[in-house]
């Protein structure tokens, strides 16, 4: 069971590393040399190497992608925690697994509710306003239909919709169903049913189930808990920051690409 960690500062630092034991310490200040920056304030996560080395997605994502900083990341993240019981209100509805959607926001917005592309695609899911228009999401004389995508609730219900058709359309085969989220059925279905021969979706798919792939453990392990997971913890007593008290964290363990993953939802991590 995942222990959240006490509460930081929207602004403030992070600073952490991984002991030995696989254990990730994180604080709002340097406590010594092994600290070393996870981020810094009004900044996003970076990729840069330190903590433990990241795991290479082919895609540039704003959050971090070593796997224990992907984990902290929606420890500390506020723009997570604010969305998160859409996350798992979508999950439950539409059966998709939640972490799942975790890797499918942090590839698409890194979870920047304002987030808007060159094409237009808008929020946290990356939703185009003619996708959301299929779906009931429509203009009225006060508010565009791209305005009403940006609100995370709105957008969260119908990119989650859009998924779960995907998914239905291209049964056991996840990776087309998010070819075709990245890129449109139709892409899909002229290139023959397989992963369009485009740079941009092909990277896409594989970084969303590698991100995928590290948020959610395989189950048998997560249920007998086996020894050589990553922990996080925060050092006890008050520090400057306002950081209180002390937190253990999630397990790590990273199935192969090659298990397939399965879009059954799960209960929040």
């Amino acid at each position: 069971m995942l222990l959240a960690l006490v509460p930081i500062a929207a602004r403030a630092d992070v600073w952490g590393y991984v002991d030995d034991k696989g254990v990730a310490h994180f604080a709002t200040e340097r406590i010594d040399e092994r600290y070393e920056l996870f981020f810094k304030s009004g900044e996003n996560f970076n990729t840069a190497d330190g903590v433990s080395a990241r795991i290479e997605t082919p895609r540039a994502v704003a959050v971090p992608t070593a796997p224990p900083k992907l984990l902290a990341f929606f420890d500390v993240s506020p723009s997570y925690k604010s969305v998160k019981h859409l996350l798992r209100e979508a999950a439950m509805q539409h059966e998709i697994d939640y972490e799942l959607l975790q890797a499918l926001i942090a590839t698409e917005s890194g979870f920047d509710a304002t987030a808007v592309s060159p094409r237009g695609a808008v929020g946290l899911m990356q939703v185009m306003p003619a996708t959301a228009e299929r779906y009931g999401v429509s203009s009225d004389k006060k508010t565009p239909v791209e305005k009403k995508l940006a609100d995370p609730r709105t957008n969260i219900r119908t990119g989650s919709r859009y998924l779960r058709d995907l998914i239905r359309r291209f049964p056991g085969q996840l990776d087309l169903a998010l070819a075709a989220y990245n890129a449109g059925e139709g892409a899909v279905q002229r290139a023959g049913n397989k992963i369009p021969n485009y740079r941009e979706t092909q990277n896409y798919v594989k970084t969303v189930m590698q991100l995928y792939t590290v948020l959610k453990p395989p189950a048998t392990v997560a249920e007998i808990r086996q020894p050589g997971r990553v922990r996080m913890e925060m050092p006890t007593g008050r520090i400057p920051g306002g950081v209180t008290g002390g937190a253990v964290g999630r397990g790590n363990m990273v199935p192969s690409l090659t298990q397939g993953p399965r879009t059954v939802a799960t209960p929040e991590p």
